[in-house]
């Protein structure tokens, strides 16, 4: 028959029993496999646009390896700062992520004065998922066949280029040409490229470092002469037309890239795990047309090499902003 202080001595091991159990049971689940729910994906641009369609090849193909939904979530605004904004300030649990293109997370920092987040401070870089050139394309009424010859023109007479607006790709490529050859063309910035192209084709603007899926049937039809491609490596889409490099001029290069990011602080193991699914992902035949038919070619690489790039993104486009003098509210 217990005593009393038997009793309690049973009590006290009882409760102490079941903590024990509570506690290992605590362990085990966040010992759970990544990911054990659903992940978010955020897209800082609308529906439609590149960023948003190479997000959605990305999220099906990441919840068919991972085995949980990956929902893609455009959170547009601010030249893409609102949402990733949003992703900065996330859990770095790793369900949270952001699809990110050179200008959030390269050349935004050197644009916007009150920037609420800082790129290489506030983001674990995951991969680069795929790039996309921009063509140098001009008007037919430019009698310029070649780079060469189109830089020999610029200093008998003022011509314009178009862009889709300050501080794109398009209109970062154009700076970036004008410092590497020393030469002066005016920037006409538009809303959107079916008005570049509005002017560009009647020639009322006489070039334009274009999306390559954006002119290729203008290039196709004739109605553009395709000059060089931003690229280190020649188009797929445009096989003939030759790289910048190869048109004499080294040391441009200019690639529209989109890359996963998770937000810093993040576990390792879940950035690793995500880069090794990434790579299997992109390997995939039917990926790499998914992405050729937006004009995109599949990157990919180790996190370590895609966060050398990124910062060298970053310093590469912090100099030509700088030399251009170029800045937004």
């Amino acid at each position: 028959m217990f005593t009393f202080p038997s009793r309690l001595r049973f009590a006290v091991a009882a409760c102490g029993g079941a903590a024990m159990l509570l506690a290992s049971a605590g362990a085990l689940a966040q010992a759970a496999p990544y990911p054990a729910r659903p992940i978010s994906l955020v897209v800082p641009f609308g529906p439609g646009s590149v960023t948003d369609l190479l997000a959605r090849i990305a999220a099906k193909g990441l919840a068919d390896s991972l085995g949980q939904p990956v929902v893609v979530q455009n959170k547009p605004g601010a030249g893409g700062n609102i949402g990733a904004a949003a992703v900065a300030d996330a859990a770095p649990d790793g369900y949270t992520l952001l699809l990110g293109p050179t200008s959030t997370n390269a050349v935004n920092p050197s644009l916007y004065k009150d920037l609420k987040f800082q790129p290489l401070r506030d983001f674990a870089p995951i991969t680069n998922v795929a790039t996309v050139a921009n063509v140098l394309v001009v008007n037919p009424q430019v009698p310029a066949k070649t780079v060469g010859e189109l830089i020999s023109l610029l200093p008998g007479r003022q011509y314009s280029y178009a862009s889709t607006g300050n501080g794109g790709s398009m209109h970062l490529s154009g700076e970036l040409f004008k410092s590497l050859t020393n030469t002066q063309m005016l920037h006409v910035p538009y809303k959107g490229g079916g008005a570049a192209l509005a002017d560009l084709l009647p020639g009322r603007v006489e070039a334009m470092f274009c999306n390559v899926p954006l002119c290729l049937s203008h290039i196709e039809s004739g109605k553009l002469r395709a000059l060089a491609v931003t690229s280190a490596q020649r188009s797929a889409l445009l096989p003939q037309v030759p790289t910048m490099a190869e048109a004499g001029l080294p040391g441009y290069e200019v690639n529209g890239w989109f890359g996963l990011f998770a937000p810093a602080k993040v576990d390792p193991a879940i950035v690793e795990k995500l880069n090794a699914e990434v790579q299997k992902i992109l390997n995939q035949p039917e990926v790499k047309q998914q992405l050729l038919a937006l004009g995109a070619e599949p990157a990919g690489g180790s996190v370590r090499d895609f966060t050398q790039f990124v910062q060298a993104e970053h310093d590469k486009w912090a100099k030509v902003i700088k030399d251009a003098g170029i800045s937004l509210e």
